[in-house]
């Protein structure tokens, strides 16, 4: 098979060194790639967001199935434009989307679904907004409506925090993702992420995980796109499990089925769980990054198969073969970051670092300058290490990210510590 994969981050380097693993795999593409993905798949200069361009370029290069990584092709009718072209497409639809690029339309549709999940309001107007908070008080959660690249939601302590991220949000800070906001109640407990492949009729959990949005140790400092994850996450326990399925997943699907805009790809569920009850913080139409890192080291060459049942319509005839493991992925990101940071940094010491199934390091924000591997974002590396316990999972990928030399970057060292 000729695959495509979609994407440039850790979760694409992670998804291609999974995919390449399947004998099935005969030649793998990575648009637009990264310096690492370069290593194991050809990587081409193709605009992920044009539907025609992707069209096209799968068209010339013989493409069997194309895999959508990010969010933001998937809510640009990236993955319709595909099939519409008779293209295999593991992604959801445009339509289908919008349970991550709008946040209001999740509410209504866990209104509908009956799902259990943080009270809300939302808003067009940020006066309006404001008066929402006053009468409300503190702690509370703002939201930007559409994608914000996971940086639209300020977990608010203070009532001044709350009405200084309204400002931000219809000011511009966000981009046209903030011209809407949805406000919510803050919910408390334990949040873990929990995934599941649906094909529009059948639902198959396919791990759990938990990150660390904060920048800094003690989950401090401001909210990043995820500093680091492990996976399984305890919190999520067998009834845990079942009653996020029964109460929360499920009635979901069934409504999106109803409105006639069935959701086939990647489900990612982010539950708050308090007391054995989950809620659902927020839906994701695509794996999390850096939970999937964790994910593909432990699922390894059976992730083609599913992926491709799913988008196949026959999730019902595959299962997760799972061993009894562990895996633990520590973000290496650029100093700064959250905030401004400098670029074309230059990252020694990965040659020297073991690369099998028990350790790797995913490139996110990296690119090439001549022989040398330079970053290119804020998030550029993620350290996983696999291990039959969290504990070792945890010592391989410290070990590793240790080993790495790059004054210019920086990483939590508590990664795990709640399971820990």
């Amino acid at each position: 098979m000729n695959i495509l994969i979609l994407g440039s981050g850790g979760r694409e380097h992670s998804l291609a060194w999974a995919v390449k693993q399947n004998p099935k795999c005969d030649r793998l593409i990575v648009a637009p790639g990264n310096a690492g993905i370069a290593d194991i798949a050809d990587c081409a200069d193709v605009n992920i967001l044009d539907g025609d361009a992707v069209a096209s370029f799968a068209e010339e290069n013989a493409i069997d199935f194309v895999i959508v990584g990010p969010e933001a092709p998937l809510a640009a009718g990236v993955a319709d434009r595909l099939r519409d072209a008779g293209l295999s497409v593991f992604g959801p639809s445009a339509a289908a989307a919008r349970l991550e690029a709008s946040k209001s339309f999740t509410k209504s549709i866990c209104d509908a679904a009956n799902a259990p999940t943080a009270a809300y309001a939302h808003f067009t107007d940020a006066s309006a907004a404001k008066d929402y908070i006053k009468a409300q008080g503190a702690p509370i959660v703002v939201k930007a409506d559409g994608l914000a690249a996971g940086k639209g939601v300020i977990v608010a302590m203070t009532e001044d925090e709350a009405l200084a991220a309204i400002d931000d949000m219809f000011d511009g800070s966000f981009g046209d993702a903030g011209a809407e906001v949805v406000i919510e109640e803050f919910m408390d407990g334990e949040e873990a992420s929990f995934f599941v492949l649906c094909d529009g009729e059948t639902v198959l959990p396919v791990g759990t995980a938990q990150d660390h949005k904060r920048a800094f140790d003690g989950d401090t400092g401001p909210n990043t796109g995820g500093m680091g994850a492990y996976s399984p996450a305890p919190v999520m326990t067998e009834d845990v499990t079942h009653k996020a399925l029964d109460e929360i997943i499920h009635p979901t699907m069934d409504e999106m089925r109803k409105r006639g805009t069935p959701f086939q790809g990647v489900l990612f569920c982010g539950l708050m769980i308090k007391n054995g009850q989950p809620r659902l913080v927020e839906y994701n139409v695509r794996f999390g990054d850096p939970e999937c890192q964790c994910l593909m080291m432990r699922l390894g060459g059976q992730v083609l198969d599913l992926l491709q049942a799913c988008a196949e319509g026959r999730l019902n005839e595959v299962q997760v073969n799972w061993a009894d493991d562990h895996a633990l992925t520590v973000v290496m990101a650029a100093k700064g970051y959250p905030g401004s940071y400098e670029k074309g940094t230059v990252i020694k010491g990965l040659d020297s670092l073991p690369e099998d199934s028990f350790h790797m390091v995913f490139h996110a924000g990296t690119a090439k300058s001549g022989d040398a591997i330079t970053a290119s974002g804020g998030r550029v590396l993620n350290v996983t290490g696999r291990g039959t316990s969290l504990a070792e999972a945890h010592e391989k990928a410290y070990a590793m990210a240790q080993t790495v030399d790059w004054p210019e970057g920086f990483y939590r060292s508590d990664i795990g510590w709640r399971a820990l």
